[in-house]
C-alpha cells in the first residue's frame, strides 16, 4: 500500500503523515529528495529556491522524476506500507499510480485558517504577512507555474479522498482514522502469488546473511509445503555474528561476482527441510527473494519444483533462467528490477 500525500501549506498533511507512521508506513517525501539534490548542488534551501530548482529539474528530467526516484526506494527496499508527502504535480501522481496499491489523500483548509497556523507554526521558510502567504499560497496552487511547476490544486482536484481540515486536532485524527479504514477495506486482495511472496518475506527475517536476508516457501495446491531462509548449517556459526566467508567467481565472460559461502541458501534449507521430514516437491511452485544462483537451480530441478516466482531479478542469474528453460521450469519475475545488496 502507498499513500501519497498533496494539500496546501498549513492544511494539516504533517499530521496525517505522523498517524500513518504510527501505523507502520515508511515515510518518504519528494521534497526531502529535492532538499538532498540541493544540498549536493549547494542550492541555498529556501522555500523559493527549492521550488525553482524543482521547476528547473523537472523541465531537464521529466516533470515526473521526483516520484520516479522515491518509487525506486520503495522497490528497491521492498516496502509493503509506504506514505509519499510532497506530491505537487499531476505528473507525480502518474509515476505512482503504476502501483495498483495506490491512493492518493488530498488535505485543504480555507486560506486565514492555514494562514494562523503558519504563524504559530513559525518555520523559518513561511511566510510573515499575509500579502506573502497569497502570493506563495498562489504559487502553491499553480499560478504563473506552467506544465513543470508546483500545481498542488489540479494534484488535490486528482485526489482519491479528500479532507478539508478546518476543525480541531483532536476532529481531524478522528477523521483520519476513518479514512484510513475506508482505504484499506478497499485495498485490492492479494492475488495467490502476492500472498505467498509475502509469506516468504516473512520468513527472509529468520535468516542470519545480510547480504539478501533471502527466504523462500514452497507450495503446492496452494498448501504451503516447506520454508527456508538463507543461514549457515545448524551448529555453525553466522554470518551475523563472526562476519562473512567471502570467495569471488571469475566467469566465462570475465565477469566477476562475490558469494558467501559460510550459509547455506534459502532454497537450498526449504529443499533439504523437505527431505528430512520426507516431504515430495514434485510439481510444487517455490516463491522466492530473487533468482536462485546456479546451485539452487540446480536443486530446484532434481526436486521436481516446476514452478519458480521471484520478487526481484539476481545480477548473476542469467546461467538459472538458460538452465529453468532448458529443464522447462517456469520463471516468473514480480518484478524485473536487480536486487542491490552489499559486497554485491
Amino acid at each position: 500500500m502507498i499513500i501519497g500525500l498533496t494539500g496546501t501549506v498549513g492544511s494539516g498533511k504533517s499530521i496525517l503523515a505522523g498517524f500513518l507512521r504510527e501505523k507502520g508506513f515508511v515515510y518518504l517525501s519528494l521534497s526531502d529528495e529535492l532538499r538532498q539534490i540541493a544540498h549536493e548542488m549547494k542550492v541555498e534551501p529556501s522555500r523559493k529556491s527549492l521550488q525553482d530548482l524543482g521547476n528547473s529539474l523537472r523541465k531537464k528530467r521529466g516533470n515526473g522524476f521526483l516520484a520516479e526516484m522515491v518509487l525506486r526506494k520503495i522497490v528497491g527496499q521492498d516496502l509493503k506500507k509506504a506514505v509519499v508527502d510532497g506530491i505537487r504535480n499531476p505528473a507525480e501522481i502518474d509515476i505512482l499510480k503504476g502501483n495498483k496499491g495506490f491512493v492518493l489523500v488530498g488535505i485543504d483548509a480555507s486560506q486565514k485558517i492555514r494562514f494562523e497556523r503558519v504563524r504559530k507554526r513559525k518555520r523559518q521558510s513561511d511566510p510573515s504577512s499575509w500579502k506573502d502567504f497569497l502570493a506563495m499560497d498562489a504559487r502553491d496552487k499553480g499560478k504563473g507555474e506552467g506544465r513543470s511547476g508546483q500545481q498542488v490544486l489540479a494534484c488535490i482536484r486528482r485526489a482519491d479522498c479528500t479532507i478539508f481540515n478546518e476543525g480541531s486536532i483532536t476532529q481531524l485524527q478522528s477523521r483520519i482514522e476513518k479514512l484510513y479504514d475506508d482505504i484499506d477495506r478497499k485495498m485490492p486482495r492479494p492475488s495467490w502469488d502476492e500472498y505467498f511472496i509475502e509469506i516468504s518475506n516473512a520468513v527472509s527475517r529468520r535468516a542470519t546473511c545480510n547480504r539478501g536476508r533471502s527466504g523462500c516457501v514452497v507450495v503446492k495446491n496452494k498448501h504451503i509445503l516447506v520454508t527456508g531462509y538463507v543461514g549457515s548449517p545448524l551448529g555453525l556459526p553466522h554470518c551475523d555474528e563472526v562476519g562473512h566467508q567471502m570467495k569471488t567467481v571469475v566467469h566465462e565472460d570475465g565477469t566477476k561476482t562475490q558469494h558467501c559461502l559460510r550459509t547455506t541458501h534459502a532454497e537450498q534449507n526449504a529443499i533439504c527441510q523437505a527431505a528430512k521430514l520426507g516431504v515430495s516437491l514434485d510439481g510444487a511452485t517455490l516463491y522466492c527473494k530473487m533468482t536462485p544462483c546456479a546451485t539452487c537451480a540446480k536443486l530446484i530441478i532434481n526436486a521436481g519444483i516446476k514452478r519458480v516466482v521471484a520478487q526481484h531479478r539476481y545480477h548473476a542469474g542469467s546461467e538459472t533462467e538458460k538452465m529453468f528453460k532448458q529443464a522447462g521450469i517456469k520463471l516468473d519475475m514480480l518484478n524485473n528490477e536487480v536486487l542491490e545488496y552489499g559486497q554485491q
